[in-house]
């Protein structure tokens, strides 16, 4: 993770010159997605979006100043620029392409107290997970300042500032991730990385944080997702093996998942955990999969999301997020999004606690949650659920996440029950 999320300074404005818009001619792999990143569907277009499910608030926001114009006259506005961490150019990507719809920019002190104390938005009491800062050790940043936020040289925002103050970060924690320990990962780096200030207020966007990869944004998705059809994410942050495709494939036929219906996989592409695989090797994953399975059912899309591994609080997150994409339905696994102790290993939330949160509020969302099944590999039958393994007294096979890691790294046999091979050459080329 990039620690120089604080480092400020005043720019003169008559020495900015306007970065224009790159060409958004990147493509979407073919089979994830169909459409040029940045372009229309000319048979389907934004348009078909209206009869998808509808974006949490009512609309997608899309903050992004659309002419060179426009962008030159906003950063010859700014008296300040701010390089982001690699977490907050998440937040301004997803803030500015309406992936956190309906918010218009970083959480203001008032909306961020709300948000911490009731799950909720102030005024529209629209339910939101976790709240969306930006921080800052900049102690001379004032309310009305013009902020150009930078990423990796490259200018991606304009913050007006509207708010200034010093968070309550051990409430943040322990109302957020259900305890103010820093053996969770995310209470560290709230209270670690994060600094001293929170700063608030609208954003205009100016270009899309630089990438090694595409990440289409909530109309793109909708653009090209089939109408009046369910829509059922599936969100991961690690490589797809044998069992995961299993689980969302047959995710596709759940009760209460209507015929006709397709899957978005929508990894999170952010920082994660640091023992976790980074974005761009389990892009190439994902696309080398793709390519592999064509399975007509299934859309690939990639999200510039990053993990606070807040459990049952990030479910909802994640379920808002996905319903701004157009999904009507999201599979939650056992402790979603859920932590260990840095210390003992001890998990800071029951298995079923993020299932359980994200079933209360689904009705209110408008959405439907479909669990996650419990799939094991047997020698019989291959693929099954466990009561039916159980049933019919089979054989299972198991092969943890460790031995998987420690296998690939001695460059031993994978098992292809447990993996794909095209996966796993992927990842041996890679790491």
């Amino acid at each position: 993770i990039r620690t120089n999320a604080s480092a400020c300074a005043p720019v003169r404005a008559t020495a900015l010159a306007c970065d224009a818009l790159p060409a958004l001619s990147s493509m979407v792999t073919a089979p994830a997605m169909g459409l040029r990143h940045g372009a229309l569907n000319p048979s389907r277009g934004f348009a078909s979006s209206a009869s998808l499910i509808e974006p949490h608030g009512g609309k997608i926001v899309n903050l992004m100043l659309k002419d060179d114009a426009a962008k030159a006259k906003a950063i010859a506005s700014c008296n300040r620029a701010l390089e982001l961490s690699d977490r907050n150019a998440c937040d301004v990507e997803l803030l500015a392409v309406g992936g956190f719809s309906p918010l218009t920019g970083f959480m203001n002190e008032d909306e961020y107290e709300y948000t911490v104390e009731n799950m909720r938005l102030k005024g529209s009491n629209l339910l939101f997970g976790l709240p969306i800062v930006l921080d800052t050790s900049c102690e001379d940043t004032k309310v009305g300042d013009r902020v150009l936020l930078k990423y990796n040289g490259k200018d991606v925002g304009v913050l007006t500032v509207e708010s200034k103050w010093k968070p309550n970060k051990p409430k943040e924690a322990k109302m957020c991730y259900g305890t103010s320990s820093i053996e969770h990962p995310g209470v560290a780096m709230i209270s670690m990385e994060r600094r001293k200030y929170y700063i608030g207020g609208k954003i205009e966007g100016l270009n899309m944080p630089p990438r090694p990869f595409p990440c289409p944004t909530p109309e793109e998705v909708r653009a090209n997702l089939p109408a009046g059809k369910d829509v059922v994410a599936f969100q991961c942050r690690n490589p797809v093996h044998r069992a995961h495709y299993e689980l969302f494939t047959r995710a596709l036929h759940a009760d209460n998942v209507g015929e006709g219906a397709v899957c978005l996989v929508h990894p999170t592409m952010g920082p994660t955990q640091d023992d976790d695989i980074s974005g761009l090797v389990r892009y190439k994953t994902y696309v080398t999969l793709a390519e592999e399975v064509k399975n007509p059912a299934i859309r690939w899309a990639y999200l510039p999301y990053s993990m606070h591994m807040a459990g049952p609080r990030e479910a909802i997150q994640h379920m808002i997020i996905r319903k701004n994409y157009g999904c009507t339905h999201f599979i939650i696994g056992r402790d979603m999004a859920g932590s260990k102790s840095s210390l003992d290993g001890e998990d800071f939330y029951g298995a079923y606690d993020a299932q359980d949160l994200a079933k209360a509020n689904a009705a209110e969302l408008g959405m439907q949650t479909v669990p996650s099944l419990n799939v094991v590999y047997t020698e019989e039958e291959g693929y099954v659920t466990a009561d039916v393994a159980k049933e019919k007294g089979l054989n299972i096979k198991k092969l943890s996440g460790t031995k998987f890691r420690q296998m690939l790294r001695g460059g031993e046999d994978i098992p292809e029950w447990f993996a794909f091979k095209s996966v796993v050459k992927v990842l041996r080329e890679n790491m």
